[in-house]
This record gives C-alpha cells, sequence and structure tokens, in this order.
C-alpha cells in the first residue's frame, strides 16, 4: 500500500508509485483501488464491501496524488469538480532540453492513436483531434536536466507528455514519446505533485500535496524535497475559475 497523504470520512488521497495501475486493466494486476479499499477494510474493520470510487486517473509509469471517494456523494461532487476545472492540478516533470521559455503556455490539439496508446500533438485543429492547455516555468537547474512545474489546463490521454515532447523537451525515461533511454523500474520523471480544490461535503479550500519518491530524479538531483519556493512561480489555487 502506497503512502497515504490525505484521509477522512469522504476523501482518501494516496502517492502512487510509478508501478501502480490507478484502476484494473487487461493485466490482471492489482490496482490501486482495490488497495485502497483493502486498507479501508483493515483500518476500519469494515464488514461487507467497502466503496473507494475512482474519481481520476494518472497514466502507470506516473508516479503522484491519486484521489479516491469513500462515499457516493463525495464521488460525484468530485467527478464534477474535476469535469468543470474547478481545480488546480499541479505536476513536476524533469527534461534534458530547454523548452521554449522560462514559462509559458502550451496550447496544441492532440489526438489519441488507441493501437499505439499514444497522443500526437497538433498545432492546428485536425479531425478528431482536441484542444489542450498547460502552462508551465522552470522552477530548477542542473548540469543536464531542467525541473518544470506544469499546471494542467485540460486532462487529455498522455497530454504533459505528448506536449512537452512537442516543443523538444521530452520528459527523462519515456521512450514513448522520444527520450534516448529509459529509467529503472520503467517509471518517468513526471510526478503529480499537488490537487488544490474546495472539499466536496465542507466546502472548505483543501491542497493535497505528494512528495516525489526519495529515489527519483526529483530528490536526486534536485534536492531533498520540493518546497514551497519551488511552486512560489505559479498560479494560486484561489486563482483557479469557480474555486
Amino acid at each position: 500500500m502506497p503512502e497515504i497523504v490525505y484521509e477522512d470520512n469522504h476523501l482518501i488521497a494516496v502517492n502512487k508509485r510509478s508501478s501502480d495501475l490507478v484502476q484494473g486493466d487487461k493485466t490482471g494486476d492489482e490496482s490501486l483501488d482495490v488497495a485502497v479499499k483493502k486498507y479501508i477494510k483493515e483500518k476500519y474493520n469494515k464488514p461487507g464491501n467497502v466503496f473507494a470510487g475512482v474519481i481520476h486517473r494518472i497514466d502507470r509509469p506516473v508516479s503522484g496524488v491519486v484521489l479516491y471517494a469513500r462515499t457516493s456523494k463525495a464521488l460525484s461532487r468530485m467527478s464534477e469538480v474535476f469535469r468543470e476545472k474547478r481545480i488546480r492540478k499541479r505536476y513536476i516533470a524533469v527534461v534534458k532540453e530547454m523548452p521554449p521559455a522560462e514559462k509559458g503556455e502550451l496550447r496544441h490539439y492532440l489526438k489519441k492513436n488507441e493501437k499505439q496508446n499514444r497522443s500526437y500533438a497538433f498545432s492546428d485543429q485536425v479531425r478528431g483531434a482536441k484542444e489542450s492547455l498547460l502552462k508551465y516555468y522552470i522552477a530548477g537547474r542542473s548540469a543536464s536536466y531542467y525541473l518544470l512545474v506544469v499546471d494542467l489546463l485540460t486532462g487529455r490521454h498522455h497530454q504533459i507528455r505528448s506536449q512537452l515532447a512537442a516543443v523538444g523537451c521530452p520528459i527523462r525515461g519515456d521512450l514513448k514519446y522520444g527520450f534516448s533511454r529509459s529509467n529503472r523500474g520503467g517509471g518517468i520523471d513526471l510526478h503529480a505533485l499537488q490537487l488544490s480544490f474546495m472539499h466536496p461535503i465542507r466546502n472548505e479550500p483543501l491542497t493535497i500535496t505528494a512528495q516525489p519518491p526519495a529515489d527519483s530524479a526529483f530528490r536526486q538531483i534536485f534536492g531533498h524535497i520540493i518546497t514551497d519556493s519551488v511552486l512560489a512561480d505559479g498560479p494560486k489555487p484561489e486563482e483557479i475559475a469557480g474555486y
């Protein structure tokens, strides 16, 4: 069971490892929602079936915060929050190449290829493509890499991976999108760092943070933890529409 980074009667958030599945798929590997149900059942000695609703997903090779609902009411309300984009989804990524600018906005039209399980980014609208938008800024540098903070404004398939690759900055370890070599263990250096939103029941602002793994490039190259100073340059949670 991964680290629990937030828990109350309505929500539970875990710090997903890059090998974890958010929800079951054709591989048959045990998924994180099953592990969460087992955790709740054992911790609270609950009889019968336990509810843990899948609110959102992140890719298997990506680590970071994943949020589940402990009640159907919370699931319904949080699904609406995500659908209406009343949430800040903040990621960090390690790339080798310098982005187009110190900070900026990337807008592409992404088209998913189901057979290849990848998305292609286009500068102009093409048939079947969906507009995709993110904002980023450079939060750190080393001799060989850049640390990016990314605010995801739309939620498309492989969006951050595809858009960064489209501007010549594939994420470290991401062979599918053009990085030169894989990482040990098969993960990529993309981490879902924070979710900020209004609590669906208490109607209070909530920010959930999941620090990157100790053996990751984020810590090994850029420091022990991702500090507030690293995050100082981006939009604040209260700047989210409808927050």
